[in-house]
């Protein structure tokens, strides 16, 4: 026997923006249930784990121990505009001459996610 993996959780101060945030990113829903002052939500995710949002009291501190590493449909490059463009922060860029590499982002409330180059661009 096996676990499956349900959901990833995500600490943060605002569980509902953080989760619209988050479907902006990926372009799924959030829970229906939930609306603003919701201490707990999901971003719902077809293929996989939900994105789940928990509100905690305390500020993120430090690097994340896990983080989210993202495959866009579109080049990295448009990607990486299109997140800052929705309040995703620059941390460090990692893309190499010849084209490999990725771009290190926090979203707003800091938590770091990877963009990796697109398919295509492999």
């Amino acid at each position: 026997m096996v676990s499956v993996v349900q959901n990833v959780a995500i600490d943060c101060a605002d569980a509902y923006e953080l989760a619209r945030f988050w479907s902006a990113v990926t372009g799924n829903p959030v829970d229906p249930e939930d609306g603003p002052g919701a201490h707990e939500t999901q971003v719902l995710m077809p293929d996989g784990p939900a994105l789940y949002f928990n509100q905690v009291p305390e500020k993120k501190a430090g690097k994340n121990r896990i983080h989210l590493c993202l495959r866009p449909e579109t080049s990295r490059d448009q990607e990486v505009a299109r997140l800052t463009g929705l309040g995703a922060v620059l941390r460090a860029d990692h893309r190499q001459p010849d084209g490999s590499g990725w771009v290190v982002l926090a979203d707003p409330e800091g938590n770091e996610f990877c963009v990796l180059r697109s398919a295509a661009e492999r």
